[in-house]
């Protein structure tokens, strides 16, 4: 007897789609275009900068190995334990990021924004992020009438996430604190706050952006040269048009894999900040749109793993997967942004793409945690259906 939905379409198309495969095939194949694109990127600076032509890549692969060993860690650990662990994650995540202001913190081009350890150095921000995130689900679910009905329920997370903002501003990361709050505000939306509740945040949020660069000589640039890159193109407008050379050179099919000139050192960062750059030098519009594509892939999965959690009657595991989602497609959204010109130059790596250990490990944890809300969803409703005799695919029952 063929099946009859008894809830809305919506739900039957969530039921059609199989996001574990998707999540895992884009991961994957963007984790390896990333490794491929550093090989390219660096290696000519490698060999005049360190004596070693793989010094990048071989790092990177490395970093990728620790990250897919998190990954699997992360699908093992259950949900709740993170949930539990909100307050301790909160901790955690204050306090690397006010150690890496003392003594122990790193600095590198004006920015202390890492702490040494060993192989590699933590850039602070990509830890606190993941663990803010998961304090805040946590806080949702918990003090959610509290936080859709009442003024301070709603300003008692935003006072959390000011002081960490403050502690990311003082490094400064302003990327990061971009990035974060956009999220942890996107989250609280999709929990259900009404849109009017914001009205006065955004306006302060504009309003301290406008003084945070203005106040900056250093930023207030970035901003004018953003506007006009060939104004002072040897200067504050350098990177941006050695970026947009680098999307000009590489036309509809791009010049081949490591033919790129831009990363002769022509552009600054080639294999961090402006991979997307080479990626669309050396494989052109159609190479960009791909991985455009693949990042899309990537989100759209995260945000139907969420829906399809909300749907299953498991509140944090929704709210944790659309901070994560949010976090993940932001950053990567800047990234082309300020590559392709679009948005200010921002130091924001490429998530799974871009060299670098803490980027990558903490992109790995955060797809193994979107794996296994959707592997506990999938459980439950096989526990339901042997309960009820009813197909349960999506969130959507079947009779």
């Amino acid at each position: 007897m063929q099946a009859r939905l008894t809830l809305p379409n919506q739900q039957q198309l969530l039921s059609e789609l199989r996001p574990l495969p998707l999540l895992i095939i884009s991961s994957v194949s963007l984790l390896v275009m990333g490794v491929v694109m550093i090989s390219s990127a660096s290696m000519d600076m490698a060999a005049e900068t360190v004596g070693n032509s793989y010094h990048y890549v071989i790092r990177q692969l490395i970093f990728a190995g620790i990250g897919c060993f998190l990954a699997l860690v992360a699908v093992n650990v259950p949900v709740s334990w993170w949930e539990r662990s909100g307050w301790l994650l909160l901790g955690v995540g204050l306090l690397v990021l006010i150690l890496v202001l003392t003594p122990l913190g790193r600095t590198v081009n004006g920015s202390t924004r890492w702490i040494p350890f060993g192989l590699f150095n933590v850039q602070v921000s990509e830890v606190a992020k993941l663990c803010l995130i998961a304090y805040l689900a946590g806080y949702v679910v918990r003090r959610r009438e509290e936080l859709l009905n009442t003024w301070p329920g709603f300003l008692k997370p935003l006072v959390v996430l000011g002081f960490a903002s403050m502690l990311l501003v003082i490094q400064p990361d302003f990327g990061a604190t971009v990035v974060l709050v956009t999220a942890a505000a996107g989250m609280i939306f999709l929990s259900g706050v009404k849109l009017t509740r914001f009205m006065p945040l955004i306006g302060i949020l504009v309003g301290l952006g406008v003084i945070l660069v203005t106040t900056q000589p250093y930023r207030l640039k970035r901003v004018v040269s953003y506007l006009d890159p060939w104004k002072d193109q040897f200067d504050s407008g350098y990177q941006l048009t050695q970026s947009l050379i680098a999307f000009g050179r590489g036309e509809w099919a791009g010049v081949g894999l490591g033919n790129s000139i831009q990363k002769l050192f022509y552009l600054p960062e080639a294999h961090t900040d402006f991979i997307f750059a080479i990626i669309a030098e050396e494989f052109g519009l159609l190479g960009s749109l791909i991985v455009l594509a693949m990042f899309a892939v990537l989100v759209i999965t995260g945000f139907v793993i969420a829906r399809r959690a909300e749907l299953a009657n498991m509140p944090f595991a929704a709210c944790f997967s659309y901070g994560i989602t949010l976090l993940i497609g932001l950053q990567a959204g800047i990234n082309m942004s300020v590559s392709t010109g679009l948005l200010p130059t921002k130091g924001l790596t490429l998530p799974l793409v871009s060299y670098g250990g803490s980027s990558l490990m903490i992109t790995c944890i955060s797809l193994g945690i979107l794996a296994r809300v959707e592997m506990e969803r999938l459980d439950r409703a096989r526990l339901e259906q042997e309960k009820t005799g009813k197909k349960v695919r999506g969130g959507a029952v079947y009779e």
